[in-house]
């Protein structure tokens, strides 16, 4: 396959190993990501990981401020096949319509089910138990053309969106670089999708970060797990925000709704609808990441219990 010219489109850590085997195995002639990001407190101007590693094997990288505007440097580079990963932006039909094998998008969930940009993250917070990698002939829709191959996974109740992103992102390679042989002969299978099963799901948004207690428990820790490690679930406590990154079902509810109505030596128990979570890793405001146990060596436990929390 080391004649086959590819041009990748991606832009997070998730789309990182699969560049790395179509760089290991085919001919990248470009490499296509989001524009630099300010990262930090400083917000130094940071490129994405995707351009990062295109960077230290010599391959040319392209940062279109608009996609739809900015595409001719794709088209000039002739490419057999369009890949995509997790890239972030629309691909125009320009784009699409140009290679002679089609373009092929890297998606990480079981299609139909949860197109659109968050479907790690939705279905940790949905409860699923399974879910996988979709390779899908790309169309002007958002993920909604023929599906090629999938393949899928448990979804452990220890998996966080970081554990599961990393176990996709690694299937995700996989599955291309088997597939990509019946792609290339074009003996592949297409098979439309069932636009009735579809579910979509949108970029999170900040609201969405917030802990709402009058949900059950269950919701709650499942979206504790689904934003761990970035970008964190908060609450508001005495007018400051404070970030979950761990957390358990409880035994029981003592008091209303959003009550810390329990303090022990490694949790802190807030109450929800049908119960109460028990809280034990915390981000405090101002603070870094650290064990509810190891918070409480420095603070008193009079000033967290019976407080309410937004």
């Amino acid at each position: 396959m080391k004649d086959l010219k590819v041009v990748f489109m991606g832009t997070p850590e998730f789309a990182v190993p699969v560049l790395k085997e179509l760089i290991e195995n085919t001919n990248v002639v470009l490499v296509v990501t989001k524009e630099d990001k300010e990262v930090g407190r400083k917000k130094i101007l940071t490129p994405s990981p995707v351009a990062t590693l295109a960077e230290s094997h010599g391959i040319e990288v392209f940062k279109p401020h608009r996609l739809k505007k900015d595409y001719q440097l794709i088209l000039d580079k002739d490419p057999d096949i369009i890949i995509t990963c997790a890239y972030g932006q629309i691909v125009p039909s320009e784009i699409l319509e140009y290679p002679s094998l089609g373009c092929i998008n890297v998606h990480a969930s079981l299609l139909p089910k949860y197109r659109g940009a968050s479907p790690i993250t939705a279905a940790i917070m949905a409860g699923e138990e399974k879910t996988g990698i979709t390779l899908m002939y790309m169309e002007e829709g958002i993920d909604t053309g023929n599906i090629i191959h999938a393949a899928e996974i448990p979804i452990e109740e220890s998996d966080t969106g970081g554990s599961l992103s990393e176990k996709l992102s690694a299937l995700g390679a996989e599955l291309l670089m088997k597939t990509l042989p019946s792609i290339i002969d074009e003996t592949n299978f297409s098979l439309a999708q069932n636009d009735e099963e579809a579910t979509y799901v949108g970029l999170l948004k900040r609201e969405d970060e917030r802990l709402d207690f009058n949900d059950t428990a269950k919701n709650i820790i499942n979206k504790i797990r689904a934003l761990n490690p970035e970008p964190m679930v908060n609450i508001l406590l005495d007018n400051e925000e404070w970030k979950i990154l761990k957390a358990e079902i409880g035994e029981s509810k003592k008091g209303e709704v959003g009550l810390i109505s329990e303090v022990g030596k490694d949790y802190f128990s807030i109450n929800c609808q049908d119960g109460c979570i028990n809280v034990l890793e915390i981000k405090p405001f101002g603070k870094k990441n650290m064990t509810v146990k190891d918070f409480l060596n420095g603070y008193k436990k009079e000033n967290l219990i019976n407080k309410k929390v937004g």
